[in-house]
């Protein structure tokens, strides 16, 4: 025991610097892109996010939204566990077969004007899945989609920054 606490000793507490916000993720783009979701909604918005076969990192990612740095929730920007209060529909992973039907009643179950947007290149494109057995591919090969945000997975700046490029296409 002794000697594990001399190398403790000798070596010190080694940990890694903070990483260091990019150029992207500077938090004067985060509070820009802030301000203009509230210039443009003036209100707020639920979205309704579909899991519609993705290997959940893109979900991680969509979860980071909601934490002190992106603050989505201060913005009037909330997730909703129904269709029918949502004003946007978010769309992940390619769309397997088994969800395809899913994946439709949810779409119409959003009152108009709704919105769509596919997240990561799985949703975008259908990844490296494609077009199989499987799977529909894309989201847009489902349902009409108004966004789309490559990346695999995207960070949560450029989801917000694809949040708020489909609300100014319907404005």
């Amino acid at each position: 025991m002794w000697k594990i606490i001399r190398q403790i000793a000798r070596t010190g507490i080694r940990t890694e610097a903070p990483p260091f916000a990019t150029g992207d993720e500077s938090p004067a783009a985060v509070e820009r892109i802030h301000k203009d979701i509230l210039d443009i909604l003036g209100q707020a918005l639920a979205i309704r996010v579909v899991d519609a076969g993705s290997c959940n990192g893109c979900e991680l990612e969509i979860n980071a939204l909601a934490n002190p740095y992106y603050n989505i929730e201060g913005l009037g920007i909330r997730f909703v566990a129904s269709p029918r209060h949502a004003d946007m529909l978010l769309v992940t992973g390619p769309v397997s077969r088994n969800m395809e039907m899913a994946l439709r009643r949810t779409y119409d179950a959003i009152p108009e004007p709704r919105l769509v947007v596919a997240i990561g290149n799985c949703g975008c494109t259908g990844g490296i899945f494609g077009d199989s057995y499987a799977t529909c591919g894309a989201v847009s090969n489902v349902l009409p989609v108004d966004m789309a945000v490559p990346g695999c997975p995207p960070p949560p700046i450029d989801i917000l920054r694809g949040i708020l490029s489909a609300v100014r296409r319907r404005r």
